[in-house]
């Protein structure tokens, strides 16, 4: 059995209240799953306004970097693949969103460090379209442990954020 997040509404209201961590989270089912939203392919919204847009991987440079104007290759170097992006339309705000699932010792404690430099890039991209960025990790209970006390210090240091086994809808805005 999953060990439920620590959240208020907690139980069968942690679906209501967030984005839970199962394996792939899907954050568009998170949504659908709220009685406040609606989901029309990426498109969210909320009573009936159009209050974000959600993309995968190649999906944020081949349809809202590409519709905005932005060619990429010419501002950074590479592709950075991102999990997931909800782009919060109410505060122009894109929050990335990369999620990590560890069940034993291994790279993804180096890739933790990253997330100052990812940010960066992003941010980068978005400079000519006015958007701020906040750089998220999601993260299974694994990383519960007291040994990543250092890196979370560091991650919180450079203004990202992670979150274990759930993510609030109000951290995305919303």
């Amino acid at each position: 059995m999953r060990r439920q997040p620590n959240t208020v509404g907690g139980g069968s209201r942690t679906n209501e209240n967030g984005l839970s961590f199962e394996g792939r989270t899907d954050l568009l089912e998170s949504f659908n799953n709220h009685p406040d939203f609606e989901v029309k392919e990426n498109k969210v919204f909320q009573d009936n306004r159009l209050v974000g847009e959600y993309y995968e991987k190649h999906n944020f440079y081949n349809h809202f970097l590409e519709i905005n104007g932005v060619d990429w290759k010419n501002i950074i170097s590479k592709k950075y693949l991102p999990d997931s992006i909800f782009v919060n339309l109410k505060n122009n705000t894109i929050y990335v969103i990369e999620k990590k699932f560890q069940q034993d010792s291994g790279s993804v404690d180096e890739k933790l460090q990253t997330c100052d430099f990812k940010k960066k890039i992003y941010q980068k991209l978005l400079d000519s379209l006015d958007y701020e960025v906040n750089y998220y990790y999601l993260l299974n209970d694994w990383f519960t442990k007291p040994q990543y006390k250092d890196v979370f210090d560091y991650i919180e240091s450079v203004n990202c954020k992670k979150f274990i086994e759930f993510i609030p809808f109000e951290e995305l805005g919303l």
